[in-house]
């Protein structure tokens, strides 16, 4: 049977990480001087560490003053799950059942290299991903294809034997514009926005090594009629 692979976005799919990321950013914020609630948290949801600081914080800031933010910032979020790693229900299980089942598997995500590390090594089963791609290795942000092109090209199998598990409407762009099959997590966005997923669940429980590669064959299928 031809080589396989399913490549997971990290935030909101292998990772729980909404809590650790407000909390990180109250504590930036707290060492600052400046109160940071979650309603602030939640409309800043999606946006960019650069974009937050500049939107939030008063003044001309420099390039080396938000780098230096940005990486507290970071710095205070991997203290946070390091001590209590929140994995997303389902996840380690997933990892397990694809390993055994022969697939390849990889992370792309935008995160920095440090958080995606910790998030593999933290996850049962973690070893078994042979490839992450971070915000580091990309020169162009999601929904553009690059991160999961260089996983596919790391990994060494071809786009359409891919799958990518994703919970954003870019990350779903992103796999579909790699040519890859696009499974779509309801939770930081919802069934409606995830429409163009060739798949489309409410908790990774319901994936199988199975349908997993079904999917990849009938997505393969409809790019080559």
């Amino acid at each position: 049977m031809p080589q396989q692979a399913v490549i997971f976005d990290m935030d909101g799919v292998l990772v729980h990480s909404y809590q650790a990321h407000f909390e990180s950013w109250r504590r930036l914020y707290r060492e600052l001087g400046i109160e940071y609630g979650e309603a602030a948290f939640a409309a800043d949801f999606g946006r960019t560490s650069r974009d937050i600081l500049f939107r939030t914080l008063p003044g001309d800031l420099s390039d080396d003053r938000v780098r230096q933010l940005d990486g507290r910032k970071e710095a205070l979020y991997r203290e946070i799950i390091r001590r209590d790693f929140p994995a997303m229900d389902g996840a380690e299980e997933l990892i397990g059942a694809l390993a055994e089942d022969g697939f390849r598997l990889a992370v792309g995500s935008s995160g920095p290299p440090e958080n995606v590390a910790l998030a593999i090594e933290k996850l049962r089963g973690g070893e078994r991903i042979a490839v992450s791609v971070t915000g580091l290795d990309v020169t162009r942000g999601k929904p553009d294809p690059q991160v999961f092109q260089i996983a596919a090209e790391r990994l060494g199998v071809p786009a359409a034997r891919c799958a990518v598990v994703e919970d954003a409407v870019h990350g779903v762009q992103a796999a579909k514009r790699a040519g890859m099959a696009a499974i779509a997590l309801v939770g930081t966005s919802s069934r409606a926005e995830l429409a163009d997923a060739d798949l489309i669940v409410d908790r990774l429980h319901e994936l199988t090594p199975a349908n997993i590669r079904e999917l990849i064959g009938r997505s393969a299928a409809s790019q080559n009629p």
